[in-house]
């Protein structure tokens, strides 16, 4: 059984810096047991990066949007894990209030870094919270699970203006805003031609470690995967130049375009 402190030498070992920028996608199943379970994980990442900025996405699109039109940030549970929630709630933690793909913030500039997402129109919007983890060079971190979860990837295919790759109409959807108003909020979703085009997404793997732009640890039992998002983002970028459909199956990258 891993303790909190077995758990802070493992997120050291794997390179990340206490000022960093983090941001999380988790599976709490695969770190094995923990004394002092999930909450104890999140203890150990909010020690750690105490002076930094810790981030957890907190997605709703499996129910806003679809089940429901109106999203309120106070309420709305998450739809990508345990830690995802738990970490929402914690004090301090401020929340975006992007409809479908908020994030969830605690540290340095966190409700900086939160705001304005009620005003994209778009999953993963370049000004948005997605974009901001380029500008702040930020670093993201799979604990657990693989690259299909890099949703990041979803915005550097609509940075790119990558062609199918969102809706081409709207959804009017609500936000509940913290003066308690409701704010409605015209909003596209994620499209592409195949029924999961981020199933594909970990075909980058294989790249990033070669290229030293991703390092390979282990948290607790949990195989993790630390990327530098501004050099991942414009490798992307690169390969989507040469191949602007490069997701829509799961065949791997050229090796020639990186070696």
């Amino acid at each position: 059984m891993y303790t909190k402190h077995d758990l802070i030498r493992d997120i050291k070992n794997l390179g990340i810096a206490r000022e960093d920028t983090l941001l999380v996608h988790s599976s709490m199943k695969a770190i094995g047991e923990v004394e002092g379970g999930a909450d104890a994980v999140l203890d150990a990442f909010i020690e750690y990066m105490e002076p930094g900025l810790l981030v957890f996405p907190t997605h709703t699109w499996s129910t806003i949007g679809s089940e429901r039109l109106l999203f309120d940030p106070r309420t709305e549970p998450s739809c990508v894990g345990i830690l995802t929630n738990l970490f929402m709630k914690r004090p301090g933690v401020v929340r975006s209030l992007h409809p479908t793909h908020s994030i969830a913030a605690l540290g340095r500039d966190a409700a900086q870094y939160a705001a304005g997402e009620e005003y994209s129109d778009t999953p993963c919007s370049r000004s948005g919270c997605w974009g901001k983890l380029y500008d702040r060079n930020a670093k993201v971190l799979f604990l657990g699970c693989s690259m299909k979860k890099n949703t990041i990837i979803h915005g550097v295919e609509e940075w790119n203006n990558i062609e199918n790759r969102l809706t081409n109409t709207h959804v009017m959807m609500q936000i509940a805003m913290p003066d308690g108003t409701v704010m409605d909020r015209p909003m596209r979703g994620h499209s592409a031609p195949v029924p999961d085009i981020s199933s594909n997404y970990d075909k980058l793997k294989a790249p990033l470690v070669h290229l030293g732009i991703a390092r390979c640890g282990r948290i607790g039992d949990a195989d993790s995967v630390l990327c530098d998002v501004r050099k991942m983002v414009d490798l992307t970028s690169e390969f989507l130049k040469r191949d602007p459909d490069l997701f829509l199956d799961d065949s791997p990258v050229p090796e020639e375009w990186y070696k």
